[in-house]
């Protein structure tokens, strides 16, 4: 512990005068502003392609219309495709994590839910001082859409899925249901199995694969409340799972990132700790093992923010800033990925300024280590 102090504080005194990020790039890499885009994950496969998948063609943060679409790069984020729609169900298709796994599998994960009739129910809650004048005639397509099936058949349809491609993206299998969700999905462990840090609405829960993501047995009940997860696995094999967490403080509620970790393989874990006052986190392992976490910042300045751990995920450094200049809490929902220079590419959704329709946003930058 000691020599692992003087390192971190050497490295500290070393760097003190550089900073510990470099943005090279900030760009829009959606293609159709007339949709709202939300929650996008960032994978980059082997071959060194980048997929983002994400809640599409959509009119608002809450909607019946989203559905789950992907977009690809082949040049490392300098040109993106048109979308693809992977699954478009008859109501709200939100949240979408993409996993290329050992074996090359490309998994992809989501949730769906028919919450937007709280808003269209009770349009004073939020529609109406969000849409003005707008707004009759966008409850009126809302309305239709949410006629075209029952309430029971809107109920049977609610749930966690997760789809597969065994040829890189071109076909996907039908969707299946597995027990629980996070934003961007499961992740690969160092042994081949997939680990999903998940959670039910009511419980956090630690599942394994061991088909590439076709079956998922439940490993242990995780410390932790049943919030939006990620997962990684540092290089020494231990497991760190962040949540977004809440903390009421004089009767305010407060959210940040709390971490648990394991070392027995998910088995067991440590009690959690705040991590970071920005929610909700994604985690990678970069090649050299530092991890880096990113986590949206919904104060002002409104943002994109991060930290690095260069000991497994037992301390994290000092919090750096990738983006500051957004309009509004509403973006976030980070993810990354190594590129084959070292470079990292971090993606995320936000709404423009004096907009409603959110844009995916991509940050090329390197990291001061």
């Amino acid at each position: 512990m000691r020599l692992l102090i003087v390192i971190l504080f050497l490295t500290k005194v070393l760097h003190a005068d550089e900073p510990q990020v470099k943005v090279s790039e900030t760009k829009i890499i959606s293609q159709q502003p007339h949709f709202y885009h939300g929650w996008p994950t960032l994978a980059r496969r082997a071959n060194g392609d980048l997929i983002v998948v994400y809640s599409g063609g959509r009119e608002f943060h809450v909607c019946p219309y989203g559905r789950q679409e992907m977009i690809t790069s082949r040049d490392n984020g300098q040109t993106w495709t048109l979308p693809r729609v992977l699954a478009d169900s008859a109501i709200d298709d939100r949240d979408s994590g993409v996993l290329e796994t050992s074996k090359g599998t490309l998994i992809a994960t989501m949730f769906n839910s028919f919450a937007y009739q709280i808003h269209m129910n009770a349009p004073e809650r939020l529609l109406n001082t969000t849409f003005g004048k707008e707004t009759p005639a966008m409850l009126k397509r809302w309305h239709t859409m949410d006629d075209a099936t029952t309430q029971a058949q809107k109920e049977a349809e609610t749930g966690y899925w997760m789809t597969r491609s065994t040829d890189g993206g071109v076909n996907w299998s039908p969707r299946y249901r597995v027990p629980g969700y996070s934003p961007h999905g499961p992740i690969n462990l160092l042994d081949g199995r997939l680990f999903y840090a998940t959670s039910n609405g009511k419980k956090a829960i630690a599942y394994v694969s061991e088909d590439d993501g076709l079956t998922w047995k439940s490993l242990s009940e995780m410390p932790v409340r049943a919030g939006e997860l990620h997962a990684v696995q540092a290089k020494d094999g231990t497991i760190i799972v962040q949540v977004r967490d809440k903390l009421v403080i004089d009767k305010k509620t407060q959210q940040n990132t709390s971490q648990i970790i394991s070392t027995d393989g998910g088995k067991t874990w440590t009690e959690k700790q705040k991590v970071a006052d920005g929610f909700p986190s994604h985690l990678i392992r970069l090649r050299d093992g530092t991890l880096v976490m990113t986590y949206t910042w919904r104060q002002e300045p409104f943002g994109i923010r991060g930290k690095f751990s260069i000991d497994h995920g037992r301390h994290w450094s000092e919090e750096f800033i990738l983006s500051d200049d957004a309009a509004n809490w509403d973006l976030g929902y980070p993810s990354s990925a190594e590129l084959a220079d070292g470079e990292l590419l971090t993606v995320w959704y936000e709404t423009p300024k004096d907009a409603h329709k959110a844009v995916l946003m991509q940050a090329r930058w390197t990291l001061n280590r």
